[in-house]
């Protein structure tokens, strides 16, 4: 099975290094970063590490940079493609778990367990959660980075949104078009570092509005 991992990034030139180098350790060298108009050295520090590159050169959201490196690694010939975040929140032994768990689905959420997960981010997705299911989604983690799509995933399931109302568009989606989806659970690691970045309550309202009008336009 040839794996893609893809992997957004945005100004991450702290963490970015060490998340690729992870990987790699564990056996996964085909890596695209989409860099989504970072002002640092993302970028230049992803490609000196081996990783594939697609540049935004403006930022466009993570929509856009999960729409664009799924693409590629579909072009790329993908079998599976696997969503990882690159501020270091993922455990990247957990990846194989996801591989393995493929076999019989279309798409796997990598459920995330944590005793630190902060009390904002619990509470907000939980909220995205149950907005999701009922919009159509079924009650997984749906918020989390951590994803795997089949092949047949990658060729269904078009991305409409720019920003962060993509991970609950990506669930909604699969249910609508029939796709089998699955969920295992993984560890996480929300360092100070992580824990500055994502969503917050207000982003949170953004989402749902956006999710709102995602819902109206597919009817």
């Amino acid at each position: 099975m040839k794996v893609w991992i893809v992997m957004p990034a945005r100004d991450e030139e702290f963490a970015i290094g060490g998340v690729i180098d992870g990987l790699q350790r564990e056996g996964w060298r085909d890596i695209i970063v989409v860099d989504d108009g970072s002002r640092d050295r993302t970028a230049e520090i992803a490609r000196a590490k081996g990783a594939v590159v697609v540049s935004h050169q403006r930022n466009l959201g993570l929509g856009a940079a999960l729409r664009t490196g799924l693409e590629e690694a579909r072009r790329r010939g993908a079998d599976c493609a696997v969503t990882f975040d690159a501020d270091g929140q993922h455990d990247p032994r957990e990846v194989r778990k996801l591989v393995e768990a493929i076999d019989g689905a279309d798409l796997v959420i990598g459920s995330r367990r944590s005793v630190n997960i902060p009390l904002n981010k619990r509470f907000g997705n939980f909220m995205l959660n149950l907005i999701t299911r009922l919009m159509g989604g079924p009650l997984l983690d749906s918020q989390s980075g951590l994803r795997a799509f089949s092949r047949r995933a990658l060729e269904a399931i078009r991305i409409r949104s720019d920003r962060y109302e993509v991970s609950s568009e990506i669930v909604i989606n699969a249910r609508r078009l029939g796709l089998r989806i699955r969920e295992v659970p993984v560890s996480c690691y929300f360092t100070d570092y992580s824990k500055a970045r994502g969503t917050t309550i207000a982003s949170g309202l953004r989402i749902f509005f956006r999710l709102v009008r995602l819902r109206l336009l597919y009817g």
